[in-house]
């Protein structure tokens, strides 16, 4: 019996859009196209294969009064008291730390500023994924060094008032520095007197005191020569037939703007970048991605929409909130609900003050008020009156 054709295929499949997801349904084409190639499919199987793809996606939709957030929050939960405390490698690249276990989860969730441990993973541009050379110069090109990286020892002439630097010769050709280098970057931001005597730097500060000579000599170990803010360390490694940049530190609205950078697949752990350079849309798909690493790497597994649940929580607002009081839990509308959180005696006070109502519409506040909750059978309100009987059943 003669089979389909790819025009039946797409068409017959197209019917179920809108009813199911779109990327359900081009997966769905993709794969009846390929084995349509292969073997020929039946008008009649076609018909099955769609009904029982259409089956299945109705049998996952959760049913109308789930407690989804409840069993989310338990998903995810549960499994977290399995996890490790604190391990500090990174899969691969043993020379960075990285935060897994549960202190990862909880940063995550609590969409913590700066993560404990700030990563990049920097993927380059062909021609320079393939050279080792042309990625050990983009490494060392975006590493932060500041004079104190480069120096090998100092001293104050406390007779003179001058700040004495003398340099590594070794760490200033590695990284490509040279002495006057050095002085040109020092009198840039300091505007201060500087002598050069090979290696050896004599810095003088503007005020002739002691306390004026102090500060200067901070200022100046921390001065930065080159290399992209906040990234701290660099490591080179191949993967895949390509050189792969890991960076402890981030800065992703930099990185991405240099040529060298393929900027489809570069990313940072860092959430909260992700929002302020590419919008709130990648920041939720980051929180659901390092949160599916992070139970991965433990070797537990959660369903995705449980993640997913959570992350649209996190990100509905348009920013990135966290799960707990200054966020999620501390923006919803019932006094009850808030109070039930954490800091009770605050919420209440200030409902009072305020004047608040509580309308008792969630699950929180009907059990603190012993009422059925709002969820499967509670969620029904059913009168009925059998025939002959007046009144209210």
């Amino acid at each position: 019996m003669a089979g389909v054709s790819p025009d039946t295929i797409k068409t017959e499949v197209r019917k179920l859009d809108g009813v199911v997801p779109e990327a359900v349904v081009k997966g769905l084409e993709g794969s009846l196209l390929r084995v349509g190639k292969e073997r020929a499919i039946t008008r009649e199987q076609l018909g099955e294969i769609i009904k029982g793809v259409n089956q299945a996606y109705v049998n996952a939709m959760v049913e109308p009064g789930e407690a989804v957030g409840t069993v989310a929050a338990q998903s995810i939960g549960e499994p977290g008291t399995q996890m490790t405390l604190r391990t500090f490698h990174y899969a691969g690249v043993a020379e960075l730390n990285v935060t897994l276990g549960l202190p990862r989860l909880i940063e995550i969730v609590d969409a913590r500023r700066v993560p404990s441990a700030a990563l990049m993973t920097i993927y380059l541009k062909e021609k320079y994924a393939k050279s080792k050379e042309k990625a050990r110069e983009f490494a060392q090109k975006i590493e932060m060094t500041t004079v104190e990286d480069v120096v090998l020892q100092t001293e104050m002439d406390l007779i003179n008032i001058v700040f004495v630097l003398t340099l590594d010769r070794s760490r200033m050709q590695r990284r490509e520095l040279t002495p006057s280098k050095v002085v040109s970057t020092i009198k840039g931001a300091l505007k201060v007197d500087a002598l050069i005597d090979g290696y050896k730097l004599r810095i003088k500060p503007t005020t002739q005191s002691l306390s004026e000579l102090r500060r200067l000599a901070s200022k100046i170990r921390a001065l930065p020569l080159h290399g992209v803010k906040g990234i701290n360390r660099v490591v080179v490694k191949m993967e895949d037939n390509e050189y792969v940049v890991y960076t402890e530190g981030s800065n992703l609205s930099e990185i991405l703007a240099m040529p060298e950078v393929d900027q489809t697949r570069t990313s940072t752990n860092n959430v909260h970048e992700i929002e302020a350079v590419l919008g709130v849309e990648a920041a939720r798909n980051a929180i659901i991605d390092e949160a599916r690493k992070t139970l991965d790497e433990q070797g537990l597994d959660v369903d995705v929409r449980h993640i997913m649940l959570a992350a649209d929580m996190m990100t509905a607002s348009g920013t990135v909130k966290q799960m707990g009081r200054h966020g999620v839990s501390g923006g919803k509308a019932s006094v009850l609900a808030r109070a039930s959180f954490e800091i009770t005696t605050k919420h209440l006070l200030e409902a009072c003050v305020h004047g608040e109502s509580d309308r008792l519409d969630g699950i929180i506040e009907n059990v603190i008020a012993g009422q059925p909750i709002p969820l499967g059978t509670g969620s029904v309100e059913l009168a009925m009156r059998r025939e002959g009987e007046s009144g209210r059943k």
